[in-house]
């Protein structure tokens, strides 16, 4: 197999990590690979891409946003 014939490994740009616990829960947001701070909802990380420049038209599309321990939904420990 060539170089070429390989196939391409692209990584998204935003990561949302499992829940933590804390009053209220969060979860630990990361831009281009660095920790920006924590999210307490759906809208932080929204927040969060935009201050970064990143439009999220679609946050159910892995190649956008990759979500760890849940989706963009899950905000609590189960």
């Amino acid at each position: 197999m060539t170089e070429i014939a390989s196939p391409h490994i692209s990584y998204p740009r935003i990561t949302v990590l499992g829940v933590q616990p804390g009053d209220p829960p969060f979860r630990i947001v990361e831009i281009d690979g660095a920790v920006i701070g924590e999210a307490k909802s759906f809208t932080d990380v929204l927040v969060a891409a935009a201050a970064y420049g990143i439009p999220v038209h679609d946050a159910d599309d892995p190649a956008v946003v990759r979500w760890v321990g849940g989706d963009k939904l899950t905000w609590h420990l189960r």
